[in-house]
This record gives C-alpha cells, sequence and structure tokens, in this order.
C-alpha cells in the first residue's frame, strides 16, 4: 500500500525517524494524501443528500440574501484557486517534466467539490434558510488537516515553528420570531442563538412577551395530536391482551358463560384500577399496566435516540481517550520531546470540547423530551377531564388531578432530574389530603369565618402537616445514609484497588501513571454513583404517578348512548322507561319516568326535596349511568344549573337588569374566580342571561328563580321564560319551587321518590285532587292577580358605562435579583447554630478530600525514591492506613452535615407553612374576592412543595460544589505555582457569565410560577362547571384555551432549558481551559516536577469541569427555588383582620338579651370603592323578630356581613347589649351570632364534623339538632349514621338537604342572635316551611333577622326594614307598610300579598 502511494507522490509516505526530533514533523506525502483525502471521503459520502431538497418540485425558493451571495463568491474564487493550481502543475510538467500524479488528482477532486459545494448553497434556499451541517463538518475538517502543511510551508520559508489556529464566530442576520429555527449549525452546537435573549435578560427583566414562540412541533397541540393517536392504539393493545388474559383464567376455571363475554364496560373497568382502596403493589396483577410508558416511548422515540446517541459518544471519549496518562507518562520520562507535551495538551483541550457539546446535547434533548412529555400528559388529562364519567370524577377530585397535573414532570431521566426527588408515596398521599382540605377551606372560607371555625380547621390541616414532615424527615435520613454509602464508594475502590495491587506482589509498586488515570476514571464513576439513588426513587415516583394517570385516563368516559338524537315529529323531548342511577350498580335516582314534552312548550318540574329534580336534568344532560330505557332530544341544548357556575370573565352586554348600573363598570365588571363579588342572585342572572345568548332550542333550567328577589323572579319568568317571553318559541324545561308561575306553564310534572307520579296541565292536575292539589291547597294562596304597571319598574334605563374595575389583579411578579434578606430569613428558620455546624461539616469532608490526595500525590512519588530498591512494609501499611482513614473522614464529614441539615429543613419547613397557614386563615374576606384561589393553591402546592424538598437539596449541593472547587484550585496551585495567574482572568470571566446568565434564569423560573397559575385555576373551574359545559358543547373553546396557557407555560419553561445549556457550554469551555493551561504548565515546567503531582493537577482540573457547571446551576437553581420562600413570604405579610380575641372580652353570656343598635353606620368593601351602606341607624329590640327587604344590591348582605365583621365600619358603630362590637376580639363576636348563609357549604369529612368541629357538644344534642332540623330519620338511614362521609362541597347531598345542615349547625350553636340570609331560597315549599316553623319555635326568644327573597316569608315579623341602595328606606311593622303605598306595598303587590294575613305562614 504505502510503496503505490510513494509512487503516486513520488516521495516517502511514512517514517517514524521524521518525528523522533525536537522539531518534529509529518512527510510531505502524508501531508499530500491522507490529509487531503480524509475531508474529501468525508464530503463526498455525504454530501449527495445535502441536494435533495432542490428535487422536491413543491418547495419555494428564498429570495436572493446577501450572504448567499457572498457565500458563492468565495467559493467561486475557491473553485478558481483549484483551476490555477491545475494550470501551473501542467506548466511545471512540460517545463521540468516528472511530476508526480498526486499534484493532478488533489486540484481535480477540489474543482469536482467546490462546484458540489456551490450547488449545496443553492440547495439551501429550498428550505430553511440555515447553513448546511455537513459543509460545517467538512471546512471544519479540511481547516484542520490544512494546518499542518500550512505551517510546513511556513517553516520552510521561515524556518521557524509555531501555530495559530483563527476560529471564525458564526454571523447573525434578521430572525423570524424564534431564532433557534434558523440557527447556523455552529450557533446551534453552541447555543448561540440565545445570547440575544440573555442579552436582553440582563438589561431588563424579562416579560413573557419577550419570550420566543414555540416552534411548531412543540406547541401543545401537536404533541397532543400525536400522543393521542398512540394512545388510542396501545390502549386497544392492551385491551386485547388483558381480554385475552381473562378467557384463559376463566377457561382454567372452567366458566363456560363467560369466554366471549367479556363486555367493554367489563374489560373498561378492570383496564382501571379495580379498587382504589387496595395497596398499589396489588394493582400489577389486576390491570394490564404500562400503556401509558409505551406510548411515550412511541411518540417521542426520535427524541430518546438522538439523547442516546450523543450520551454514547460522550462516554466513549471518556473512557477511551485517558490523555492524563499519557501527560503523566510524559512528564515521569526524562527524553520525551516538548512537542509531545504540547500535543498531549491539545488533545486534552480538544477532547473536553467535544465531549462538552456531545454532553449538552444530550441535556438539552433530555430535559426538552421532559417538557413535552408534560405538555402531551396535561393535554390528556384536561381532555380527559372534559369526557369523564361521574363514577371516575368521584374517584379523584380537584386538587387530585391537579397534582397529577403536574406530578409526571421529567422525572424519568437522571439529568433531568435535578433534585426533584419524592418523599415517597407515603408522602403523596399525605401532600393530596392536606391540599384537598386547603382547596375546600379556601371555598369554604367565608363560612368558616362567620362560624369562627378556623382553628378547627388550622388544627385539621397542621396534624396532616405533622405526618407529612416526619415521613420527610424518616426519608432525609434514609437520603443521608445513602449519600455517605456513596461518598465511602470512590474512596473506597481507589483504596481497595492500590492496596490489592501493592499487596499481591513486592514489585508492584504504584506509580504516578496508574494512581492517576485510574483515580480520574474513579471520578468519572462518582456522579453516576450520586445519582443512583435519586434514580431510584424517582423510578418509583414516576411508577405511582404512571398507576394514577393509567387509572385516570383509561377510567370510564360519559355513556350518552342512552341519550339519542332522532328526529321524531311533534316531540322535543321524550322519556320512555328512563331508569338513571348516580352510580352503574347504584340506586336508581329516577325510575321508569316515560314522558313526551312537545316544541315550543313551557314545562314545570314539581316536587318536594330529593324527589329526583335535579336527577331528572342531570339524565337529560347525559350525566348519569342509563339503567334502561332512553331518552331523545332533538335539537340544541341551553342549561342553567341549580348554583350557578361563572367564570371569571367580563360579562358582555347580557345585562336583563339595571344591576349593572350598581356594578362598578357596567358590563364590563370583571367577574372574580367563581362569580365570587356577585351576589347569588346577580350569578344566576348572569348565568340565565348565558343561556339565553346561546339561542338553543331547548332550555333545562334548573330552579333558576329562587336565588332572586320575588318581583325580579316575576320579571324574569314574564320577560324571558314564560308565555310571552323571550323564549317563547322554544322548549323550556323548569324545576322550580314557585307555585306562583305553575298556572302560566303549559304541563307540570309533579315527581315522588325519583317517578313521575302525575302530569299534565295546572288545572287538570287540580282536578285530579292528587297529591299535587292537596300541596297546592296547603300553600297556594299567594297567587292573587298581580298589578302589571310594578313590573315596569324593573326595566329602568340602561346602564351608565363607568371605567372598568379590575377585581382580580395580575399576579405580581418579583422583579431583579432574590433579596439577600430572603436567604437570611430561610436560615434563620432552619436556625443559626444548626448553619454553622452543617458549613463545618462540609469544610471537614474538604479539608480530607485535599489530604488524601496530597498524600496519594507523595505515595506514588515513591515509585521513583524506591526505583530499583525493595519497598519497606512498614511504609506500605502507614500509606495504605492514613490513604483509608482519609477517606473515611471524608465520609463522617459528610453524614455529620447531611443529617443536622435534614433536621435543621424540616424546621425550616414547619415554621414556614405554620406561618403562612395561620395567616392565610386571618386575612380579611376581601383578600379573597381579588385573589383567584388557584394562585393560594399555588403557594400551599408549589411553594411549600420547593421549600420542603427541593431547598434543602439545592442548599446542600451548592455547599458541597463550592467547596469542591476551592479545594481543586488549591490542588493545582500547590502543584503549578503559575497557575494561580490564570485563575485571574477566567475567574473573571466566569462571573460575567453567570451576572449575565442569572438574572434571565431567575425570571423565567417566575414566570413559569406565574404562568402555571393559570393552569390549575382554568382546570379547577372547567371540572366544576363540566355539566354546563358539556350542555352547551363548548369543549372545544376550552380545549383551545388550555392549549393557549398550556403553551405560555412551555414556551418560558423552554426557554429556560435552553438558557442552562447556553450557560453550562460556556462555563465547561471555561473548565476545558482551566484543563489546557494545567496541562501547559505541566508541559513547560516539567524539569522541576515530579509525575505524582502532575498526576493530581490534572486529574483534579478534569474534575473541576463539572463541577464548575454545577455550582452555577446550583446556585442559580438555589436562587431561583429560593423566590418559593419570596412567594411564601408574601402571603404571610398580607395584612390581618381583627385579632380574634383581644383582652377587652364581653362578660359571660353575653349576648343576653340581643339588642342591636346601628348608630350612623357607614361601611364600603374596599378602600378605593363607594359606600355601600350609607348611614344606617336603628335599633332592634330583644327577641324582635326582624325582616330585611329589598332590590338585589340594595345591601342586604352587606348588612349580615358588618354584623359579623366580615367589613369593618367606615363610620359610625354597631352595639350589641351594650357592647360596641367594634371593641372585641372577632371570635368572642362571632361565636355568639349564629347564620344560617346562603350558600349551604359543607366540607370533606364526616357529617358530625361539619356540624360541630370542636366536639363541643354530646351525641345526643347533635341528634337533637338533626330530629330539629328534620333531618333525622335520613341520617337514620345511612349506614354510617353521624360519621356518614359528606363529599368534596357536600356533592352527595342534595342542595336541599344541605340547607338543612346547616340549620341543624344554627340549632346547635343556639345564640341570642340569629340571621337568615335568605336561607330558604333553594329549598322547596314544604322545606321552606319546615325551616319556618322550626325557627319559629326553637328561636322564638332570639332576635332573629331575615333577609328575603321570597315577601311572604316575613309577614309575621314584627317590623320589616326595607333598603334601597345602602339606606333604610322605610322601617315599620309589615301592616303598617302596607297601609302606605310605599316601596315594600309595591314589593308585596309584584308577589300577590294584599295583606299581613293573607299567607298562610
Amino acid at each position: 500500500m504505502s510503496a503505490a502511494l510513494e509512487e503516486f507522490c513520488g516521495s516517502v509516505f511514512w517514517n517514524d525517524s521524521y518525528l523522533a526530533r525536537p522539531d518534529a514533523d509529518l512527510p510531505v506525502c502524508f501531508q499530500q494524501t491522507v490529509l487531503v483525502w480524509v475531508p474529501l471521503g468525508f464530503f463526498w459520502i455525504l454530501a449527495p443528500w445535502q441536494l435533495l431538497p432542490m428535487c422536491k418540485s413543491k418547495a419555494k425558493k428564498s429570495s436572493l440574501t446577501i450572504l448567499y451571495i457572498i457565500k458563492q463568491v468565495l467559493t467561486a474564487l475557491l473553485v478558481l484557486a483549484a483551476v490555477a493550481e491545475l494550470a501551473l502543475t501542467s506548466v511545471d510538467d512540460a517545463e521540468q517534466g516528472g511530476v508526480p500524479a498526486v499534484l493532478y488528482t488533489n486540484p481535480s477532486l477540489y474543482i469536482a467539490t467546490w462546484m458540489m459545494v456551490l450547488l449545496i448553497h443553492e440547495a439551501r434556499r429550498f428550505c430553511l434558510p440555515r447553513d448546511s451541517g455537513v459543509l460545517f463538518c467538512f471546512l471544519t475538517l479540511s481547516l484542520l488537516c490544512g494546518i499542518l502543511p500550512f505551517q510546513s510551508l511556513v517553516r520552510k520559508a521561515l524556518q521557524v515553528g509555531f501555530y495559530r489556529k483563527l476560529c471564525a464566530s458564526p454571523w447573525s442576520c434578521s430572525v423570524p420570531k424564534n431564532p433557534e429555527v434558523t440557527a447556523s449549525f455552529l450557533s446551534s452546537i453552541t447555543f448561540e442563538w440565545y445570547s440575544r435573549m440573555v442579552y436582553k435578560g440582563y438589561r431588563k427583566p424579562l416579560e413573557i412577551e419577550d419570550v420566543w414562540e414555540l416552534k411548531d412541533k412543540d406547541k401543545t397541540k401537536a404533541l397532543y395530536t400525536a400522543f393521542e393517536k398512540n394512545m388510542k392504539t396501545e390502549m386497544k393493545k392492551a385491551r386485547t391482551k388483558l381480554e385475552k388474559r381473562e378467557r384463559k383464567r376463566r377457561r382454567r376455571e372452567g366458566d363456560p358463560d363467560h369466554v366471549n363475554g367479556m363486555s367493554k364496560a367489563q374489560s373498561q373497568d378492570i383496564l382501571v384500577l379495580v379498587n382504589p382502596f387496595l395497596p398499589l403493589a396489588l394493582y400489577e396483577t389486576e390491570t394490564s399496566r404500562g400503556w401509558l410508558l409505551n406510548t411515550l416511548a412511541k411518540t417521542f422515540k426520535q427524541n430518546l435516540l438522538l439523547a442516546v446517541a450523543f450520551k454514547v459518544v460522550h462516554d466513549a471519549l471518556v473512557f477511551l481517550l485517558s490523555p492524563p496518562g499519557l501527560l503523566i507518562a510524559f512528564v515521569s520520562d526524562e527524553d520525551s520531546f516538548a512537542w509531545q507535551g504540547y500535543l498531549y495538551a491539545i488533545l486534552l483541550f480538544l477532547t473536553a470540547l467535544v465531549q462538552s457539546i456531545c454532553l449538552q446535547q444530550h441535556f438539552s434533548l433530555c430535559f426538552q423530551l421532559g417538557i413535552n412529555v408534560r405538555a402531551s400528559l396535561i393535554a390528556a388529562i384536561y381532555k380527559k377531564s372534559l369526557t369523564m364519567s361521574g363514577a371516575t370524577r368521584k374517584e379523584s377530585t380537584v386538587g387530585e388531578t391537579g397534582e397529577s397535573h403536574v406530578s409526571w414532570m421529567p422525572r424519568g431521566f437522571m439529568d433531568a432530574l435535578g433534585p426533584s426527588v419524592l418523599a415517597g408515596i407515603k408522602n403523596m398521599k399525605n401532600k393530596d389530603e392536606r391540599m384537598k382540605i386547603m382547596t375546600e377551606i379556601l371555598n369554604g372560607i367565608k363560612i368558616l369565618k362567620l362560624f369562627a371555625w378556623e382553628p378547627s380547621f388550622e388544627k385539621r390541616v397542621t396534624d396532616i402537616r405533622a405526618r407529612e414532615l416526619k415521613n420527610l424527615v424518616n426519608f432525609g435520613y434514609l437520603q443521608s445514609v445513602s449519600v455517605f454509602v456513596f461518598t465511602c464508594a470512590p474512596s473506597l475502590v481507589s483504596l481497595a484497588s492500590f492496596g490489592v495491587y501493592v499487596l499481591v506482589d513486592e514489585n508492584n509498586i504504584l506509580d504516578a501513571q496508574k494512581a492517576f488515570t485510574a483515580i480520574s476514571l474513579f471520578n468519572v464513576l462518582r456522579f453516576p454513583l450520586a445519582m443512583l439513588p435519586m434514580v431510584i426513587s424517582s423510578m418509583v415516583q414516576t411508577n405511582v404517578s404512571t398507576v394514577r394517570l393509567e387509572r385516570y385516563l383509561s377510567g370510564g368516559d360519559l355513556d350518552t348512548s342512552a341519550i339519542h338524537q332522532n328526529h321524531i315529529a311533534g316531540n322535543a323531548v321524550s322519556f320512555s322507561e328512563a331508569t338513571f342511577a348516580w352510580e352503574q350498580d347504584g340506586n336508581a335516582a329516577i325510575r321508569d319516568v316515560t314522558l313526551d314534552i312537545t316544541p315550543g312548550s313551557l314545562v314545570a318540574v314539581v316536587g318536594p326535596v330529593g324527589s329526583g329534580k335535579s336527577s331528572l336534568v342531570s339524565a337529560m344532560l347525559g350525566e348519569m349511568e342509563n339503567i334502561k330505557g332512553h331518552i331523545n332530544i332533538q335539537g340544541s341544548l341551553a342549561y342553567v344549573p341549580q348554583q350557578a357556575w361563572i367564570q371569571n370573565q367580563v360579562i358582555k352586554a347580557c345585562a336583563l337588569l339595571p344591576d349593572l348600573k350598581l356594578l362598578p363598570a357596567g358590563d364590563q365588571t370583571e367577574i372574580g374566580e367563581k362569580g365570587i363579588n356577585l351576589s347569588g342572585g346577580q350569578k344566576q342572572r348572569v348565568s340565565l342571561a348565558r343561556a339565553v345568548y346561546s339561542d338553543a332550542d331547548i332550555y333545562i333550567l334548573d330552579d333558576p328563580l329562587s336565588a332572586v328577589d320575588a318581583h325580579v323572579a316575576k320579571y324574569l319568568f314574564e320577560q324571558v321564560l314564560g308565555p310571552k317571553g323571550l323564549l317563547q318559541k322554544k322548549t323550556r324545561i323548569l324545576v322550580t319551587h314557585s307555585i306562583s308561575f305553575l298556572p302560566e306553564v303549559d304541563n307540570i310534572v309533579v315527581l315522588a321518590g325519583g317517578a313521575v307520579s302525575e302530569h299534565g296541565s295546572y288545572n287538570t292536575l287540580l282536578a285530579n285532587k292528587g297529591a299535587f292539589s292537596q300541596f297546592l291547597n296547603l300553600y297556594g294562596n299567594q297567587e292573587e292577580d298581580v298589578s302589571e304597571e310594578k313590573t315596569k319598574k324593573a326595566q329602568e334605563e340602561s346602564p351608565k358605562k363607568l371605567k372598568g374595575q379590575k377585581l382580580i389583579e395580575k399576579e405580581t411578579v418579583e422583579t431583579g435579583r432574590v433579596k439577600f434578606s430572603m436567604y437570611v430569613r430561610y436560615l434563620r428558620a432552619v436556625g443559626w447554630c444548626l448553619s454553622f455546624w452543617i458549613v463545618m461539616g462540609y469544610v471537614g469532608q474538604n479539608v480530607a478530600y485535599v489530604g488524601s490526595n496530597l498524600w496519594l500525590s507523595d505515595w506514588t512519588d515513591d515509585s521513583v525514591r524506591y526505583l530499583n530498591q525493595t519497598y519497606p512494609t512498614h511504609l506500605r501499611d502507614l500509606r495504605i492506613g492514613v490513604y483509608g482513614a482519609l477517606g473515611v473522614a471524608q465520609a463522617v464529614f459528610l453524614l455529620f452535615a447531611t443529617m443536622l441539615s435534614v433536621w435543621g429543613s424540616m424546621q425550616a419547613s414547619r415554621i414556614m407553612h405554620q406561618q403562612l397557614l395561620s395567616n392565610i386563615l386571618r386575612v380579611p374576606m376581601s383578600f379573597f374576592d381579588t385573589t383567584p384561589i388557584g394562585r393560594i393553591v399555588n403557594r400551599f402546592a408549589k411553594d411549600i412543595f420547593t421549600v420542603d424538598e427541593t431547598i434543602p437539596m439545592s442548599f446542600r449541593s451548592w455547599l458541597s460544589c463550592f467547596m469542591g472547587i476551592i479545594s481543586t484550585l488549591v490542588v493545582i496551585c500547590l502543584a503549578t505555582p503559575f497557575f494561580a495567574i490564570v485563575i485571574v482572568p477566567l475567574g473573571i470571566f466566569y462571573y460575567f457569565v453567570l451576572r449575565f446568565y442569572i438574572s434571565t434564569s431567575r425570571q423565567l423560573r417566575r414566570l413559569d410560577s406565574v404562568t402555571r397559575s393559570p393552569i390549575y385555576s382554568h382546570f379547577g373551574e372547567t371540572v366544576s362547571g363540566l355539566s354546563v359545559i358539556r350542555a352547551y358543547g363548548h369543549q372545544e373553546r376550552f380545549l383551545k384555551h388550555n392549549e393557549i396557557i398550556m403553551d405560555i407555560n412551555q414556551k418560558s419553561v423552554y426557554s429556560w432549558i435552553i438558557s442552562n445549556r447556553w450557560l453550562a457550554i460556556r462555563l465547561e469551555f471555561v473548565g476545558s481551559l482551566v484543563v489546557f493551561f494545567s496541562a501547559l504548565l505541566a508541559v513547560i515546567a516539567k524539569s522541576t516536577l515530579e509525575g505524582g503531582i502532575v498526576g493530581l493537577s490534572v486529574s483534579s482540573a478534569l474534575n473541576v469541569t463539572q463541577t464548575l457547571n454545577w455550582l452555577v446551576r446550583t446556585s442559580s437553581e438555589l436562587e431561583t427555588n429560593i423566590v418559593a420562600v419570596e412567594r411564601v413570604h408574601e402571603y404571610m405579610k398580607v395584612k390581618n383582620e381583627a385579632p380574634w380575641v383581644t383582652k377587652n372580652r364581653p362578660p359571660r353570656g353575653w349576648p343576653s338579651r340581643g339588642e342591636i343598635q346601628f348608630i350612623d353606620y357607614k361601611v364600603r368593601y374596599r378602600p378605593e370603592l363607594d359606600l355601600v351602606l350609607q348611614g344606617i341607624t336603628c335599633n332592634i329590640g330583644s327577641t324582635e323578630k326582624i325582616g330585611v327587604v329589598g332590590r338585589t344590591g340594595a345591601g342586604k348582605s352587606s348588612l349580615t356581613n358588618c354584623l359579623f365583621r366580615v367589613l369593618e365600619a367606615a363610620g359610625g358603630k354597631i352595639i350589641i347589649d351594650d357592647v360596641d362590637i367594634a371593641t372585641i376580639g372577632l371570635h368572642d363576636l362571632r361565636n355568639n351570632l349564629t347564620i344560617i348563609p346562603q350558600d349551604p357549604v359543607l366540607f370533606t369529612g364526616t357529617l358530625r364534623m361539619n356540624l360541630d368541629p370542636f366536639d363541643q357538644y354530646s351525641d345526643e344534642e347533635v341528634w337533637k339538632a338533626l330530629e330539629l332540623a328534620h333531618l333525622k330519620t335520613y341520617v337514620q338511614g345511612l349506614p354510617e349514621g353521624l360519621l356518614h362521609l359528606v363529599s368534596e362541597g357536600g356533592e352527595n347531598l342534595s342542595v336541599g338537604q344541605r340547607q338543612l345542615v346547616c340549620l341543624a349547625r344554627a340549632l346547635l350553636r343556639k345564640a341570642k342572635i340569629l340571621i337568615l340570609d335568605e336561607a330558604t331560597a333553594a329549598v322547596d315549599l314544604e322545606t321552606d316551611n319546615l325551616i319556618q316553623t322550626t325557627i319559629r319555635s326553637e328561636f322564638a326568644d332570639c332576635t332573629v333577622l331575615t333577609i328575603a327573597h321570597r315577601l311572604h316569608t316575613i309577614m309575621d315579623s314584627n317590623r320589616v326594614m326595607v333598603l334601597h341602595a345602602g339606606q333604610i328606606v322605610e322601617f315599620d311593622s309589615p301592616e303598617e307598610l302596607l297601609k302606605k303605598q310605599g316601596v315594600f306595598s309595591g314589593m308585596a303587590k309584584d308577589a300577590g300579598i294584599t295583606s299581613a294575613e293573607s299567607t298562610a305562614l
């Protein structure tokens, strides 16, 4: 081979003697063949593929750019240069003859190559305008291979040797939204395209608008489309597998009937987890598992494989190339040439560079994989939540689903891990439970305040928290032990290897080359070993999450097959033998209903509480499980639920009533989360307006009139629902308790116990003398004629526009550096003394580490000292002993430090959560009106989790990295003192990169937290309004909105990931320079150094790259995580309401008389708003019964808020039994008043807990209260009686029953003053009657204030207070007011009341 080449070149191809001299060089023939053909070979193998874009017919050419023209001109010049070279050769040949063939071949090859390059440049115009990676690599290779022939030529010319390599910076041109799409190859591998963002972030805090959009393929929609496709096929596979297994099992058990009879529903059930109470381990056998991971692997396989490929290249370089060994050999060998040393130093530098490029690409891919997996899973969970059945929904409450929403972060890859290791499964359960209670507390905060129940709930949360922290500490201790073991491992391994090596054979003397090559390989193992425990616990974690997600995603969907959409003439809705239950095998809630409803008719559904009216509605909406029969519905639906569901957004002009005038900004008023700033009646009307607005064919109205005043109800009925209303042509199904409208409806359906007891027109039913007519005779003397002109008053002039008033403030994003005080606050919570000892532990560990390395370097120099002599055994034993002892010392110090830090961080967690919780329970109600619950929940979930688990980890890693770097630099300086000079410029560069990066990274993390809240809020809102969203068929709109907010969050996370890579690649470059200089200095100072110390210096330097990287990562991680302390602290300093108990306590048994005096009392909701009550003055005597009436927004509810001091006075005072209520503690006040609130709120827990959270009363008293509240028979019928579990928000009781539970609460408290806030709005007349009778008899000796919508409930009051726009306009006995022809008599006429006696009550 070489002979042929020598003939081809006409000179020697290879001769070792060329290198065995100080001014080494390569033979000319080698330069002309190998160094030219390697780059050309690489190019021609890959170049043809680069022309593919030209072949695509559809591709559109991009326009000419200056850059393109420059490139083409330069390439053309290169073609000319090659042609010129060819011409020169032929001239030489003609003159002298005998020119070797190589001088003809190479220029010809180059001419062809440059022509090809011209074509490739042209081809790039047919695809994205970015340069070709192949060209870049080819040019780089040519440059590197060309350096050697170039220096030969220069040396020939100058007879001097020098090397210089020039590096070109990538050009940047104007870019579209995301510059990554068009970034050049070099810019892509070094992440240079991201620099602009970093500069921007350094100059000013980044806003979400500054962050670049995601690439199309990374958007949620694209990801989810692919994921869903794969999920469907994988689930199908899992189902078939399961059915096969099931058949086999049946066959084994010999059950012939069931071989093929496994219904879809059954396999669905088995695919879902079978029994939610079994421990997770049992599920593996019962379900076909693993389809989720398969789906993910399938969807993201390209990403996964690429990441693995980069990692393989990186690891291969780490193990195969071990230049420190070569370098140590070079220093130990007296006769080696200087150029070899320089070559080894450069080699070290280059391998380090290539390694770091591969590693960063690998990390970048892994993290992207992580966020893409997260996005597709959240999208899947969200979509599932829109279709899941009641049974699946019952299994997972809002809090839990929100949790799984986020718990599936990229845990699967050890790199994407960071320190996100959770404290085991047990803790997940505690955390879920704590979050569930927190969500409920925040949803029902008003009730807690009115009943002064905060301490009881605070105790419940604190108990769970204590369990959570106990698990956390145990887990922490386990972790410190594992850290201890893994720290011992490398020292013990090296001790064992060196010990065995020297003990096995007398002649084996440990020399520097062996020792330090071994040490640098052990160091490589250190990192994976340290990560192993994390990976294992993450695997467990991922496993748990996967099981939960598989259960959720494969849960049953809503089965709407029983709802038909067939066209039947003359029928809008028809039920045929419809029997529906809430659960597949539960009791039927409606039985054998057969009904036909004609198009355009108005049908009223009536019946007592619990007779199945709401169930009938749910069945029509397809929310229930069908047992038999079906329902046929023709046309589109609109649905108004009993409890209005309202989103946080602006009402467009659906204003049906003058209320908008009262709202601060007319119809542009922003509605708080769940409609928190609207009164019950207003919410209901917004909800109704939405229905009218939707212009459907069939309207299902679940008692929308109960929450509004009588005259408003009448107005709504006439204008909207009734025979002359807006909807007269539509089919309307109205569930109602108001008798007064029944004569005007076309058809009445009477339900009893879930079945239709009778139906027909009003007159038919009266004539039938059935249950309905008896009921009417009892309650029905309210329908006198109603005069027309009064309703006109309700249609007042249209609202004046006011400046839109924002209610929900945008979540604040702190900007700039995290205040140092946050670290101090955290350390103070840990305890100063503990903090000091933790630091000392780390110092001790590092001193031992440096010591053991210096000892080793001294030990290896023995090989030179005792050359050709026998090695004394006592010295050998001493060397091994001390080395081992120092290794163990390191681990012991570390164990000491980590144990202490676990204990300390638990203290901090406990203190911070305690302060946050107690403060949130003490803030005034107005805070909850203006803060979305999702935001507060985020503090308790995400931020407290960070304080619990992430910050301690960050602090520990930061300390150990910092100490590690200091000790490494000390070692290098000891070896080569000149290195200290290099440290300074490197340090400065390092500092600047860091400052640049940290401001960007920190802000991106903050944006991440802020953009995550809307995802939670939107999710919560969706789940609570599911039936409404489904009824209107608006799932698509909500899915779209979810995609938008997901993408906003994704882009901030993605940007943060890239910023980390941007930084890492620059820092690793600094690290590579450290390695290069420590090697270079070792080569220069060769004559004065021992092999051992060089080995130590270089192997330490190799270690420093990774540690430098980690230091910045951990510093910024620490700074980003400490933001959680900042966010928690923000809610710790929210202003509190008045103290719960003050020194000035009311006398025992206060209020004994129950007299209330208002003296010029004024109040406003928030300082910047107008007065709601404008100077109220009145006296209410002992045991007086007062009715409070007035239009919506007149200030009726504000009155109760004032009595309980939910709102503090803006002027004047309230005196109860000679005590000014502003002077005593809130709990002293609230414990002594009783209220039955407007919205009956119940909490998860037992029925008994809902009545008496402090266990103050005996069981007898509780039963007595239930009996008086007419619930005794119901509760006795429950299997658990008083311990019956109430589900989230009391979902498993009807609204009427919830209201009765609230009555029972009041009966237990039995205070001297009772306030009824429209308490009977949601119940039918019968229950209403029960409540009224009970209140009359039981609270006869109390002062009772009733805020009423139905006037007849207050006609027997001693006096009636009429409010209008925050002032008392009339206040007298009902008889007097009726005579007066004032506001009250007008309202009474609307309600059909003419005299105080005319009511049956």
